[in-house]
């Protein structure tokens, strides 16, 4: 029986030596482990400690393991790659994480360092190995932080759409509740709708995990990890509606020190859990989809 995520069987021979490839590459190990390291500890000073990087030590960690998982077929395939294309690679990855590391630019920073590493996978492994890691490449994407600008660009309009649908909502129920802007106003109450009530923080949360399971569970087809993923912007923008409603009515029945205190951070763990469950309930729904696209593939 084929494995779920496309990972077949290789022969015990095929298993690499780890050991004697550590040794082999120490100096390689050595150079990654002398930018990595700084740049983890940047991370999880910085970006890991808020709630829009939460995800970033997971992604990290399960990452990795991702590609572990597939040293036998990467033994199989691995040759070196060319010089030329792992110079370039390298020629614009190096100057960029220094200047991200010297001007404290975390998200160049990270960027840079993904880039290296890629440059040099393709150099001891080539391209046939890089082609095996496009799904954990891709996926360790999700480590690095996005920059403020891009946050507060798409952070903005999402603010706005989740006020607009939940003022419209309670008020065709009945309930004395007007906006303006991302601000809300019901009874004597004002509210104002934050970047992690938007959805900003479950959306990339969410991107994350759901493209993780999907991976491993139902396979490596990227024109259905593209389809689910496109399904996590309005399930986190409807779950994000849903918690803000929930947090205006705490508000408006029992008050705002109700709403603001334990009741806000169990809001929001609620949520994210609904919202994965939801996802995980589509996946089953698109499941005739899934095995269309699947037989495409092997069709081709």
């Amino acid at each position: 029986m084929p494995d779920p995520a496309g990972i077949t069987g290789v022969a015990t021979a095929a298993q690499p030596d780890l050991r004697a490839m550590l040794q082999r590459h120490w100096p390689l190990w050595l150079g990654i482990a002398a930018m990595a390291i700084p740049t983890i500890i940047a991370l999880g000073q910085g970006p890991w400690q808020e709630e829009s990087g939460v995800h970033g030590i997971i992604v990290l960690v399960t990452g990795l393991w991702l590609v572990w998982r597939r040293q036998a077929e990467l033994a199989a395939v691995e040759q070196p790659g060319n010089p030329l294309i792992t110079g370039l690679l390298l020629a614009v990855a190096l100057p960029v994480y220094m200047a991200g590391r010297a001007f404290e630019f975390i998200s160049i920073e990270t960027a840079a360092l993904l880039l290296a590493m890629v440059a040099v996978a393709h150099q001891y492994m080539g391209v046939a190995a890089l082609k095996l890691l496009w799904f954990p490449i891709l996926y360790l994407g999700f480590v690095v932080p996005l920059p403020g600008w891009f946050l507060d660009t798409i952070t903005m309009p999402l603010k706005e759409l989740v006020s607009e649908i939940v003022t419209n909502g309670l008020a065709a129920v009945g309930y004395p509740v007007g906006r303006m802007g991302v601000t809300l106003y019901i009874g004597q109450y004002q509210l104002l709708v934050e970047d992690a009530c938007a959805g900003l923080n479950s959306l990339v949360s969410l991107s994350a995990i759901g493209l993780f399971y999907v991976y491993l569970i139902r396979g490596s087809n990227p024109a259905y990890s593209l389809i689910l993923l496109a399904m996590v912007i309005p399930i986190a923008v409807a779950a994000n509606c849903v918690r803000v409603a929930a947090l205006v009515l705490i508000t408006y029945h029992l008050g705002n020190a109700m709403a603001q205190g334990y009741l806000h951070n169990f809001a929001g763990m609620v949520t994210f859990v609904s919202a994965l469950l939801f996802i995980f309930a589509l996946d089953g729904v698109l499941s005739p989809l899934r095995r269309r696209l699947a037989r495409g593939e092997e069709a081709a």
